[in-house]
């Protein structure tokens, strides 16, 4: 191939790369790669491949692309070409490659072999699940993959479920005066095993009900009342949204996670606690 023919071709790529036609540019970017990866450019050309692939969801392309481009980045600058990778290799679970590229990126992970099962701090995840979208908050177990710690309202999906996020925001949170970014999922990484279910409950105070989401979240469950999820357009939901974190008194749905087992005991533990006051009814597992 001919300099340029190449020339010709990376144009193409840019042009369809701003069209959005991802799987056409990565190949002219490719059919470019292969008689020139070590130009000047390689580096931005590598890049946007294992990009594109990365956006049509094509790891394994993503990955082989990506260990190319990092391999030509400075490590220690924020570059992305290494988070693309770490997403990569994590969806992979080449767990030495991810955090090799987390390092690479500028990040410190614990050292390690295996998966990286580190605090990062609370995070929120836009779940997609077939063009359902819902917005939960999670634990960041590393620096792309999270564990859900709310119940869910989209069907099939669980509280414990760890997912694949992207590195890009879109959207932001602010509780109680901190912000915190809303990062798209990629995929869910690992389902749970917890069992939803739905309750009726009434409370008259809103401590009552706190005792409830305090109780479950104890004993490793979840229960999440309706007064704490809101409905909003896509527009809101990418922008910021401000939460206080309030819970309502009064007669709502409550959704659980917990295991058949202890489902039961766990709200006859609550509904005893204050005499007359809070009870239970209508229990039913989500399927």
């Amino acid at each position: 191939m001919e300099k340029s023919e190449a020339t010709e071709l990376i144009d193409q790529a840019y042009e369809a790369w701003q069209r959005e036609e991802w799987a056409r540019s990565a190949e002219l970017y490719e059919r470019v790669l292969a008689h020139f990866p070590d130009e000047e450019p390689s580096a931005v050309w590598w890049y946007d491949a294992a990009l594109a692939h990365k956006f049509l969801r094509n790891w394994d392309k993503a990955y082989a692309l990506g260990k190319e481009a990092a391999a030509r980045a400075e490590r220690g600058t924020g570059d992305p070409a290494f988070w693309n990778l770490g997403i990569a290799a994590t969806i992979r679970r080449d767990w030495a490659t991810a955090r090799d590229a987390w390092a690479g990126y500028g990040i410190t992970v614990p050292d390690g072999e295996g998966p990286i099962d580190h605090d990062f701090g609370p995070v929120a995840v836009r779940l997609d699940t077939d063009g359902q979208q819902e917005v939960v908050w999670g634990r960041r177990l590393c620096p792309t993959r999270a564990l859900v710690l709310n119940v869910p309202v989209t069907g099939g999906r669980r509280y414990g479920e760890v997912v694949v996020h992207d590195g890009a925001p879109n959207g932001e949170r602010v509780v109680n005066g901190t912000t915190y970014p809303v990062f798209d999922e990629l995929l869910r990484f690992e389902a749970s095993d917890l069992p939803t279910w739905t309750v009726t409950v009434h409370a008259a105070e809103e401590t009552e009900l706190r005792a409830l989401v305090d109780l479950f979240d104890e004993h490793g469950c979840c229960a999440e009342p309706t007064s704490s999820v809101e409905m909003i357009c896509k527009c809101c939901s990418e922008g910021t949204l401000e939460k206080d974190g309030a819970l309502h008194a009064g007669a709502q749905t409550v959704s659980l996670a917990a295991p058949e087992s202890d489902v039961r005991r766990l709200l006859d533990t609550w509904a005893a606690g204050a005499a007359g006051g809070p009870v239970w009814s209508a229990l039913e597992a989500v399927r």
